[in-house]
């Protein structure tokens, strides 16, 4: 196994399936995204016979998936690349009576393999930043037909000059983050019309991740007091709520709403 597999292993091994959310993000954020969402594909095409068509980039465990497949009509394609995470997100749409709009596929959001132009409505929350997120908002526009819309949530800067400590943290673990007008640049660059952004409320990122996280973190920390290699990845995550806990002010996930230019 090399060096990347064993740390992508105890990622997978802090940031379990069983966890409520994998990253930032929450119901009623979900809920504002989606109606702007629906809002904006109203005005192009009715689409009450046969629902939406919609991809949910990065899906993870599902928690938004979820809330998607409560609120709309139509058919919901969930893709992520760690087979326990489909099967947490399978078992939780059963239990929601949803399971019939969701469709799972194992795959690599760099490849794949979808039609061009094939969905009216693009989801990613907290995902794109993997593909670099200019990247991400071309790949998603691809699959987006005329008019589609793509929503999805990012790290942004909220302030300039941000403190020392905070600054060298995300220059090692996130060099590529933007502001926030440098993400409205990048989706103007791609082609797309900006309909809205809002910031996530801090309680987004404690509520369903950063405190049952912590509670994990600390069950590993004692199963795991022997092994180096797992310490250091859990001080790892312990350093960056560490660091949110002292720098909310400066940054924050943005959800970004925007249309497909025709």
């Amino acid at each position: 196994m090399t060096n990347e597999q064993d740390g992508m292993q105890l990622i997978y091994e802090i940031f379990d399936a069983s966890l409520p959310r994998l990253g930032p993000g929450d119901d009623a954020s979900t809920e504002k995204a989606l109606g702007i969402a629906l809002a904006a594909l109203a005005q192009g095409e009715d689409f009450s016979s046969v629902g939406l068509r919609i991809l949910d980039v990065g899906c993870g465990n599902g928690a938004q998936t979820i809330g998607l497949a409560k609120r709309v009509d139509g058919t919901i394609l969930a893709v992520d690349n760690h087979p326990p995470y489909l099967d947490e997100l399978r078992r939780r749409a059963e239990a929601e009576g949803v399971a019939g709009k969701i469709e799972l596929r194992l795959r690599d959001m760099n490849d794949m393999g979808l039609e061009e132009g094939s969905f009216d409505l693009v989801w990613s929350e907290g995902a794109l930043y993997s593909m670099g997120f200019p990247d991400g908002l071309a790949a998603c526009r691809r699959l987006l037909r005329p008019r589609g819309v793509l929503a999805a949530s990012e790290i942004s800067w909220l302030r300039p000059n941000p403190p020392e400590e905070c600054r060298q943290y995300f220059a090692s673990e996130y060099p590529a983050m933007l502001d926030v007008a440098g993400n409205l640049a990048a989706i103007e660059s791609c082609e797309y019309d900006v309909l809205e952004h809002f910031l996530l409320p801090e309680s987004a990122w404690w509520d369903a991740y950063y405190r049952p996280l912590e509670g994990r973190l600390q069950t590993l920390r004692e199963k795991c007091a022997d092994d180096p290699a797992k310490l250091d990845a859990i001080e790892t995550c312990r350093l960056e709520i560490d660091v949110y806990k002292k720098y909310s002010g400066c940054y924050g996930y943005v959800f970004y709403l925007m249309q497909r230019r025709a």
